[in-house]
């Protein structure tokens, strides 16, 4: 299998077995089964990969958190946080690295793209406050509709935001790629 075709298998699994557990057991069960999911892909990526993605072991050290909170107390607030959380951990990231001149965003997407300077600095600033923005719209999201809302939003609306994001990068990417033959 393409080694990208089976990380987004891996990164996108869990979540699609969350939303179809929701729509037939409710929150609680669905938590439970995106925890045990979320662990199954992370051991899966790294029996395949022999490696851990530092964003899935992020991704599911917060799940196993606010996901066991979320059972003990039986509360949902907790795995409706998780997104804000995991988002504002990835914009402060991104964003407070450029304090200390270290391009974070280049670990992830080095092997993707060969970028100038100026090119990772500017990605790095659209991603970290791109990431803002979701971990702000995902609070308004959970703090004023429904849970079946919240939900449908986390895997369907904000799936299509990043990929219509990362899509919209794709000028800025040419216009500062490395030609390799230069």
């Amino acid at each position: 299998m393409n080694p990208q075709i089976r990380r987004l298998a891996l990164d996108l699994g869990p979540l699609f077995l969350f939303f179809a557990s929701f729509q037939f057991a409710g929150i609680f069960v669905a938590t439970g089964i995106f925890m045990v999911a979320v662990l199954a892909a992370l051991g899966l990526g790294w029996h395949l990969e022999k490696k851990l993605s530092p964003i899935p072991l992020i991704t599911a050290i917060l799940v196993m958190i606010f996901g066991g909170l979320t059972l003990y107390l039986h509360n949902d607030v907790f795995i409706k946080m998780k997104p804000t959380i995991l988002y504002a951990i990835f914009g402060v990231t991104l964003l407070g690295g450029l304090l200390f001149n270290r391009l974070f965003i280049k670990y992830v997407f080095a092997e993707a793209f060969d970028l100038t300077e100026t090119g990772w600095r500017g990605l790095t600033w659209r991603w970290g406050i791109f990431f803002l923005i979701l971990a702000a719209l995902n609070e308004a999201i959970w703090r004023s509709t429904s849970t079946a809302t919240w939900v449908a939003f986390k895997v369907w609306g904000i799936m299509s935001l990043i990929f219509l994001f990362a899509l919209a990068q794709t000028p800025f990417l040419f216009k500062h790629h490395i030609d390799p033959e230069t």
